[in-house]
C-alpha cells in the first residue's frame, strides 16, 4: 500500500475511477469552454468562426490551453481536479508528493497524445502493475485512490 503526501494510505487508481472522474470533470470544463468561447464570440462582434479556418484552429488551441490550465493547476496544487475529489483520486510523484510543474505539464501534453492515439496510452494502465498510463510513466507520476478516512 502506498501513502500520499498527507500519509493517507493509497493504492493505484483503476480505470473505472479515472473514467468517472474525467466525466465529472466535464462539468467545470464545459463552463470554462462556454466562457472562453463566449468572450471570443463577443470579441469577433458575434461573427461565428468558419470551420477549418485559422481562427477556428486558434480557438481550438486556446480551448486546449484552458483545459490544460485547469488540469495542471489542479494537479500541482493538491494533486486533484474537481472531478477527482469525490472519488478520492490524487496525482502524486514517485515519493507520494504533489508533482512538479514540469511533471504536470508533461503529463497533460502526453495525455492528449494518448487520447489522440485512440486512447492506447490509457489502455496501457490495464496492463501496468501500478496502473500507470503512458503519461504517468513519462512524467513520473501515479494516480492513486486514497483510503476512506473515518473522519465524519
Amino acid at each position: 500500500m502506498l501513502t500520499a503526501m498527507n500519509r493517507t494510505p493509497a493504492s493505484p487508481a483503476n480505470m473505472g475511477w479515472r473514467l468517472v472522474a474525467m466525466i465529472y470533470d466535464l462539468l467545470p470544463l464545459l463552463a470554462l469552454w462556454f466562457l472562453t468561447s463566449g468572450l471570443l464570440l463577443l470579441a469577433r462582434g458575434g461573427t461565428p468562426v468558419t470551420p477549418g479556418s485559422a481562427t477556428a484552429i486558434a480557438e481550438f488551441a486556446l480551448l486546449w490551453l484552458v483545459t490544460g490550465a485547469y488540469a495542471t493547476v489542479s494537479w500541482r496544487r493538491g494533486g486533484q481536479t474537481i472531478g477527482m475529489r469525490p472519488w478520492r483520486l490524487r496525482v502524486v510523484d514517485a515519493h507520494g508528493r504533489d508533482p512538479s510543474w514540469r511533471a504536470v505539464l508533461l503529463r497533460y501534453v502526453l495525455a492528449g497524445l494518448s487520447l489522440a492515439a485512440f486512447g492506447l496510452g490509457f489502455v496501457w494502465a490495464l496492463f501496468d502493475p501500478q496502473r500507470r498510463t503512458w503519461h504517468d510513466l513519462a512524467a513520473g507520476t501515479l494516480m492513486v485512490r486514497l483510503a476512506r478516512s473515518d473522519k465524519r
